[in-house]
Protein backbone atom coordinates (compact mmCIF):
# COMPACT_ATOMS: atom_id res chain seq x y z
CA UNK A 1 0.00 0.00 0.00
CA UNK A 2 2.86 2.36 0.84
CA UNK A 3 4.41 1.83 -2.59
CA UNK A 4 1.06 2.45 -4.33
CA UNK A 5 0.52 5.68 -2.39
CA UNK A 6 4.06 6.84 -3.16
CA UNK A 7 3.66 5.99 -6.85
CA UNK A 8 0.30 7.82 -6.95
CA UNK A 9 1.75 10.97 -5.34
CA UNK A 10 4.76 10.87 -7.67
CA UNK A 11 2.52 10.42 -10.73
CA UNK A 12 0.43 13.40 -9.57
CA UNK A 13 3.63 15.35 -8.93
CA UNK A 14 4.79 14.70 -12.49
CA UNK A 15 1.43 15.48 -14.10
CA UNK A 16 0.25 18.73 -15.65
CA UNK A 17 -2.13 19.11 -12.68
CA UNK A 18 0.66 19.17 -10.08
CA UNK A 19 0.66 22.95 -9.60
CA UNK A 20 -3.13 23.08 -9.31
CA UNK A 21 -3.18 20.26 -6.73
CA UNK A 22 -0.33 21.86 -4.82
CA UNK A 23 -2.08 25.24 -4.73
CA UNK A 24 -5.38 23.72 -3.64
CA UNK A 25 -3.80 21.67 -0.84
CA UNK A 26 -1.74 24.68 0.33
CA UNK A 27 -4.87 26.85 0.49
CA UNK A 28 -6.91 24.19 2.28
CA UNK A 29 -4.11 23.56 4.79
CA UNK A 30 -4.28 27.23 5.80
CA UNK A 31 -7.96 26.93 6.73
CA UNK A 32 -8.94 23.39 7.67
CA UNK A 33 -6.91 20.63 6.04
CA UNK A 34 -5.14 18.50 8.67
CA UNK A 35 -2.13 17.43 6.59
CA UNK A 36 0.82 19.82 6.00
CA UNK A 37 1.29 20.82 2.37
CA UNK A 38 4.99 19.88 2.59
CA UNK A 39 3.93 16.28 1.94
CA UNK A 40 2.91 17.30 -1.59
CA UNK A 41 5.46 20.09 -2.16
CA UNK A 42 8.39 17.73 -1.77
CA UNK A 43 7.36 15.16 -4.42
CA UNK A 44 6.19 17.91 -6.80
CA UNK A 45 9.58 19.63 -6.46
CA UNK A 46 11.37 16.28 -6.82
CA UNK A 47 9.45 15.49 -10.01
CA UNK A 48 10.53 18.77 -11.61
CA UNK A 49 13.52 20.18 -9.74
CA UNK A 50 14.01 23.03 -12.24
CA UNK A 51 10.69 24.49 -11.05
CA UNK A 52 11.24 23.80 -7.32
CA UNK A 53 11.49 27.47 -6.33
CA UNK A 54 8.42 28.33 -8.41
CA UNK A 55 6.50 25.59 -6.61
CA UNK A 56 7.71 26.94 -3.27
CA UNK A 57 6.44 30.43 -4.17
CA UNK A 58 3.08 29.00 -5.30
CA UNK A 59 2.82 27.02 -2.07
CA UNK A 60 3.64 30.06 0.08
CA UNK A 61 1.14 32.32 -1.72
CA UNK A 62 -1.69 29.78 -1.64
CA UNK A 63 -0.95 28.86 1.98
CA UNK A 64 -1.02 32.53 3.01
CA UNK A 65 -4.27 33.02 1.09
CA UNK A 66 -5.71 30.05 2.99
CA UNK A 67 -4.35 31.41 6.27
CA UNK A 68 -5.85 34.81 5.46
CA UNK A 69 -9.18 33.09 4.92
CA UNK A 70 -8.76 31.38 8.30
CA UNK A 71 -7.94 34.77 9.82
CA UNK A 72 -11.09 36.25 8.26
CA UNK A 73 -13.19 33.37 9.60
CA UNK A 74 -11.83 34.01 13.09
CA UNK A 75 -12.25 37.76 12.81
CA UNK A 76 -15.62 38.08 11.08
CA UNK A 77 -17.30 34.72 11.80
CA UNK A 78 -16.23 34.13 15.38
CA UNK A 79 -18.71 31.29 16.11
CA UNK A 80 -17.42 29.45 13.03
CA UNK A 81 -13.84 30.10 14.13
CA UNK A 82 -14.53 28.67 17.59
CA UNK A 83 -16.28 25.69 15.99
CA UNK A 84 -13.32 24.98 13.65
CA UNK A 85 -10.90 25.16 16.56
CA UNK A 86 -13.03 22.74 18.57
CA UNK A 87 -13.26 20.35 15.59
CA UNK A 88 -9.48 20.14 15.46
CA UNK A 89 -9.23 19.58 19.21
CA UNK A 90 -7.84 23.06 19.82
CA UNK A 91 -10.79 24.76 21.53
CA UNK A 92 -8.45 26.16 24.18
CA UNK A 93 -5.89 27.38 21.64
CA UNK A 94 -6.94 31.01 22.05
CA UNK A 95 -6.20 31.12 25.75
CA UNK A 96 -2.96 29.17 25.39
CA UNK A 97 -1.65 31.31 22.54
CA UNK A 98 -2.71 34.57 24.15
CA UNK A 99 -1.01 33.79 27.45
CA UNK A 100 2.10 32.32 25.82
CA UNK A 101 2.73 35.04 23.26
CA UNK A 102 1.22 38.22 24.70
CA UNK A 103 1.84 41.12 22.31
CA UNK A 104 3.91 38.89 20.02
CA UNK A 105 0.98 36.62 19.18
CA UNK A 106 1.54 36.74 15.43
CA UNK A 107 5.09 35.42 15.95
CA UNK A 108 3.46 32.15 17.04
CA UNK A 109 3.08 31.47 13.31
CA UNK A 110 6.76 30.49 13.39
CA UNK A 111 6.11 27.68 15.87
CA UNK A 112 5.14 24.12 14.99
CA UNK A 113 1.48 24.83 15.86
CA UNK A 114 -0.61 24.11 12.73
CA UNK A 115 -0.98 27.26 10.63
CA UNK A 116 -4.76 27.02 10.47
CA UNK A 117 -4.92 27.14 14.29
CA UNK A 118 -2.75 30.26 14.54
CA UNK A 119 -4.54 31.91 11.60
CA UNK A 120 -8.02 31.43 13.05
CA UNK A 121 -6.83 32.34 16.55
CA UNK A 122 -5.10 35.51 15.33
CA UNK A 123 -8.39 36.51 13.69
CA UNK A 124 -10.40 35.71 16.82
CA UNK A 125 -8.04 37.76 18.98
CA UNK A 126 -7.93 40.70 16.60
CA UNK A 127 -4.20 40.58 15.86
CA UNK A 128 -3.32 43.25 13.31
CA UNK A 129 -3.88 41.76 9.86
CA UNK A 130 -0.79 43.43 8.32
CA UNK A 131 1.32 41.96 11.15
CA UNK A 132 -0.24 38.52 10.62
CA UNK A 133 0.35 38.80 6.87
CA UNK A 134 3.95 39.99 7.23
CA UNK A 135 4.93 37.25 9.67
CA UNK A 136 3.15 34.65 7.52
CA UNK A 137 4.98 35.83 4.40
CA UNK A 138 8.38 35.64 6.09
CA UNK A 139 7.86 32.33 7.90
CA UNK A 140 5.98 30.49 5.16
CA UNK A 141 8.24 31.85 2.43
CA UNK A 142 11.40 30.78 4.27
CA UNK A 143 10.00 27.36 5.13
CA UNK A 144 8.91 26.42 1.62
CA UNK A 145 11.85 28.19 -0.02
CA UNK A 146 14.34 26.25 2.09
CA UNK A 147 12.60 22.94 1.36
CA UNK A 148 12.59 23.66 -2.37
CA UNK A 149 16.23 24.81 -2.38
CA UNK A 150 17.33 21.62 -0.61
CA UNK A 151 15.30 19.47 -3.01
CA UNK A 152 16.63 21.35 -6.02
CA UNK A 153 20.22 20.85 -4.81
CA UNK A 154 20.04 17.34 -3.32
CA UNK A 155 16.88 15.95 -4.92
CA UNK A 156 18.17 12.99 -6.92
CA UNK A 157 20.03 11.30 -4.04
CA UNK A 158 17.12 11.96 -1.68
CA UNK A 159 14.60 10.46 -4.10
CA UNK A 160 16.80 7.44 -4.72
CA UNK A 161 17.22 6.87 -0.97
CA UNK A 162 13.46 7.15 -0.35
CA UNK A 163 12.60 4.76 -3.16
CA UNK A 164 15.15 2.16 -2.05
CA UNK A 165 14.34 2.32 1.65
CA UNK A 166 10.66 3.25 1.66
CA UNK A 167 9.76 1.15 4.71
CA UNK A 168 12.58 2.66 6.75
CA UNK A 169 11.67 6.22 5.69
CA UNK A 170 7.97 5.68 6.46
CA UNK A 171 8.85 4.26 9.89
CA UNK A 172 11.17 7.18 10.65
CA UNK A 173 8.54 9.73 9.58
CA UNK A 174 5.93 7.94 11.70
CA UNK A 175 8.21 7.97 14.75
CA UNK A 176 8.95 11.69 14.30
CA UNK A 177 5.24 12.52 13.95
CA UNK A 178 4.44 10.42 17.02
CA UNK A 179 7.18 12.14 19.04
CA UNK A 180 5.91 15.57 17.96
CA UNK A 181 2.37 14.68 19.01
CA UNK A 182 3.57 13.42 22.39
CA UNK A 183 5.74 16.52 22.88
CA UNK A 184 2.84 18.82 22.05
CA UNK A 185 0.56 16.97 24.46
CA UNK A 186 3.14 16.99 27.26
CA UNK A 187 4.15 20.65 26.86
CA UNK A 188 0.70 22.11 26.19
Amino acid sequence: MLRKTYDWVMSLAGSRHAALALGAVAFAEGVFFPIPVDILLMPVALANRDKAMRYAALTAVCSILGGSTGYAVGHFLQPVGHWLLSLTGHADAMDQLKSAAGPWLAAVIATPIPYKITAITCGLLGVSFPLFLGVSLIVRGLRYGLEAALIKRYGAPIQEFIERRMGLVATAVGVVVLLLIVALKVYS
